[in-house]
């Protein structure tokens, strides 16, 4: 039987929240990548921001009765097989994501950073409707949805084609691009998560805590092979937010997926970080960011590549 297919309103609704959480992960992306940069290493600031994140939870959580409840709904969904184990592993891709702004953002800038994370969302979220892995089952693949995977693909070339005698940038635009494969799967398993439990904060600790372990896990591989990070935890306070946003990233898309489907979901996330991202690196450039106009036009082209995908038909849902 096909999931009931979601009114008007809530699918409005459910755009115009993932599109402002879009421009929080932009905001995400430049305040872990300049952490990064102060602390010297990457994996370092993603641990910070992630781990923030976590404590905020671990006090959140059990201090709401829906968190209580959340709780409680999981384990059974686990322990009577509603829920797989493998389906709350959408934090490893969470952590990927934040450990490739702390390690590439400072070279990259924010622009080119999100435009390669949405070439690989964007195709991602295609596949990842078609299996139905997201919570509103499978849904077809159209033409108009291809094309506006494959603009987005030219606007990454586009983006860092000043680059492309650069071996090295072009590894760090791949890292990204990977990242952005990633997040379509995690948003997925999150809004499984999330429908199990009857919780979107439950949800978004289980995505904190997984990514929190496999940092630690990485940050300790680290520090074993070039040792401890060279940089000084820096004073300002800002620099500390990124876990919080992700908090709010987490949430919204865990809550909304199962109203949107994981593509639409993403489409509206992907619009809302290309417009925060260009914003930021013109009103407030770094020495990494300033977008010429060959990187502002790769920008617009992915949002013609949104817009495309955007007003194809809605997919029927089921069979």
């Amino acid at each position: 039987m096909a999931p009931p297919t979601p009114s008007a309103a809530r699918r409005i609704t459910g755009v115009g929240l993932a599109t402002a959480s879009g421009v929080a992960v932009a905001v995400q992306s430049r305040i872990n990548g300049e952490l990064g940069v102060r602390l010297a290493d990457g994996i370092a600031a993603a641990v910070v921001s992630f781990g923030s994140g976590l404590l905020v939870l671990l006090v959140l959580v059990p201090a709401t009765p829906a968190g209580r409840r959340g709780l409680s709904a999981l384990r059974g969904a686990l322990a009577d097989g509603t829920l797989r184990p493998w389906q709350c592993l959408g934090g490893v891709c969470g952590a990927f994501l934040v450990a490739a702004q702390g390690l590439t953002i400072g070279t990259l800038g924010v622009a080119i950073f999100t435009v390669a994370v949405v070439a690989g969302q964007s195709g991602s979220s295609l596949a990842v409707d078609r299996a139905g892995v997201g919570p509103g089952g499978p849904q077809p693949v159209t033409g108009q949805r291809l094309a506006g995977a494959a603009l987005t693909v030219v606007a990454v070339l586009l983006a860092v084609g000043d680059r492309l005698g650069d071996p090295g940038a072009l590894g760090l635009a791949l890292l990204p691009m990977f990242a952005g494969v990633a997040i379509a799967w995690q948003q997925a398993v999150n809004g499984r998560v999330r429908m199990a439990s009857g919780s979107a904060l439950t949800a978004t600790l289980v995505n904190f805590s997984v990514g929190t372990v496999v940092l630690l896990v990485a940050f300790a591989v680290d520090v074993a092979s070039r040792g401890w990070p060279a940089g000084g935890a820096p004073r300002e306070p800002w620099l500390y937010l990124g876990g919080p946003i992700g908090i709010v990233f987490i949430a919204i898309a865990a809550a909304i997926v199962r109203f949107t489907g994981v593509l639409l979901l993403g489409l509206a996330t992907i619009a809302g970080q290309i417009v925060g991202a260009v914003l930021l690196d013109l009103l407030l450039p770094t020495a990494a960011s300033r977008p010429g106009p060959v990187t502002l036009l790769g920008a617009a082209l992915t949002m013609v590549a949104v817009l495309v995908a955007a007003l194809a038909p809605p997919p029927r849902t089921g069979r």
